[in-house]
């Protein structure tokens, strides 16, 4: 019996990835997030993925984690639970690829904290967010209050957890947490469209641009200029920097092979 709560599909570079709990929301307990670990090495170890998108099925993304685990931790294993999840978010957000967040329903809790770990958030006009965690006599715990202030500012940041606050997909746009809002059934679509997109360009390129912004939230900016530089050098060594120029130079489409 396939007792999985993750699949994953490949195709023309894209991979999708679907957490599939529905009775449950989606909701993140122990097994999800190593059944989620687990996917995401093998992703990463792959040479054919230049994008993934993050999606759930049903009517939630991830409806936040598992309250009824939750509710008989006691610290330490809270912090083995919290260390867990924390773990598997950045895994996801350091892969060697963008990742798109196609929200189609509830990212609360667990479900926000996942959808901030991937590069940026599609939504469906349909989606909520939300750190609820106040209400439940704890903090975020997979690393909310870490991420969300990077995306929206502090000052939006300390409203929406110490309230915990829930709000809808139009307003997550308004103060930056969304790049996109589309109605549910153009959601996929278009997340592909942007994966495909995305897949189109040099992977190096896009990879070691990544790698640069990621080191801009976490140092000054002189030392990100300088890590710009060595890996704008970097790129100068692939195939595909000279392909891409050669074929600039010649009006022509460049084929991109990832060397």
């Amino acid at each position: 019996m396939d007792n999985s709560k993750i699949s994953v599909t490949i195709n023309n570079f894209t991979a999708v990835l679907t957490i599939c709990n529905p009775e449950q929301l989606n909701a993140l307990n122990s097994e999800v997030l190593t059944q989620l670990n687990n996917e995401i090495e093998k992703l990463r170890k792959s040479k054919e993925i230049r994008c993934l998108i993050i999606t759930g099925s049903g009517k939630a993304f991830v409806a936040g984690a598992d309250i009824s685990q939750m509710s008989l931790m006691n610290s330490a294993e809270a912090a083995a639970f919290g260390d867990l999840g924390a773990g598997v978010f950045r895994k996801i957000e350091t892969l060697p690829f963008p990742v798109i967040a196609a929200v189609n329903g509830f990212a609360l809790g667990g479900g926000c904290e996942l959808a901030m770990s991937c590069d940026f958030i599609y939504a469906s006009d349909r989606a909520k967010f939300g750190q609820p965690e106040t209400g439940l006599g704890i903090t975020p715990g997979f690393s909310g209050t870490q991420r969300l202030p990077r995306r929206v500012g502090i000052g939006m940041a300390k409203e929406l957890i110490y309230t915990g606050k829930i709000i809808d997909a139009n307003e997550a746009l308004q103060i930056g947490l969304v790049n996109k809002v589309f109605s549910p059934e153009e959601l996929m679509n278009e997340s592909l469209k942007c994966a495909e997109l995305i897949a189109s360009k040099a992977p190096i390129a896009v990879k070691n641009s990544k790698e640069a912004m990621n080191l801009s939230m976490d140092c000054d900016l002189d030392a990100g200029i300088e890590a710009e530089i060595e890996l704008f050098a970097n790129c100068f060594d692939s195939e595909d920097q000279k392909s891409g120029m050669q074929s600039f130079l010649k009006k022509e489409k460049p084929e991109f092979k990832n060397r």
